[in-house]
């Protein structure tokens, strides 16, 4: 497959904001942190035309409360992953009705993932799901911030995702990997500069 890749859009962040209301509105009694994170959420980074959200809660006990309200508002839960990242609950919003995708509700433990779901482009939104001010939730921040802040760093991953998205993949994870040097080198930098800010408060 091919990765999507397309110069940065202002309607990002409208999409961002109408589905973090939505969020808002399922989950909104566990008072939830809501925040825009991947390269859909940094000013002039061409990107892959879905918007990464990040949700933070206040306690990992809570993760799994969100399941079923999400999931009635047809976000489709990726339980799959639980088992390699527990710590995380990870949704897809489509544009349209899953079931008109002959798409399940919820991935589970031993599910291939549904190569409609692969191939289409009706993925509107990636949701992750973790408890705030945890190592992931910092390094998720602390990267956004940091390519904000960062022109050069920001034109070298956008150069770099550029280059890849020439290529094909087997899946997104495969592209991820691909990618995963250079963001764990990035990271690096990222969180002494977040935990610098922090302690300047």
């Amino acid at each position: 497959m091919k990765i999507r890749f397309e110069a940065h859009k202002p309607q990002w962040k409208v999409k961002f904001q109408a589905i973090r209301d939505e969020l808002s509105e399922a989950i909104g009694f566990l008072d939830p942190r809501i925040e825009h994170i991947g390269s859909t959420s940094v000013e002039g980074l061409s990107a892959k035309p879905i918007i990464d959200i990040l949700v933070g809660l206040k306690d990992p006990v809570e993760l799994d409360r969100v399941v079923q309200p999400l999931m009635e508002r047809e976000f489709i839960y990726y339980e799959i992953y639980n088992s390699v990242m527990p710590y995380r609950r990870l949704f897809v919003k489509l544009d349209v009705a899953p079931e008109s995708l002959s798409l399940p509700s919820c991935i589970q433990e031993g599910d291939k993932i549904p190569q409609p779901l692969i191939e289409s482009n009706h993925n509107l939104s990636n949701i992750h799901v973790m408890t705030y001010d945890t190592e992931h939730w910092i390094r998720h921040i602390a990267f956004r911030n940091y390519l904000r802040r960062h022109p050069d760093t920001m034109k070298s991953y956008g150069d770099l995702k550029s280059e890849l998205s020439r290529h094909e993949w087997v899946d997104t994870n495969e592209y991820n990997a691909a990618k995963d040097p250079f963001i764990k080198l990035v990271e690096k930098a990222a969180i002494q500069e977040y935990r610098e800010d922090i302690k300047g408060l």
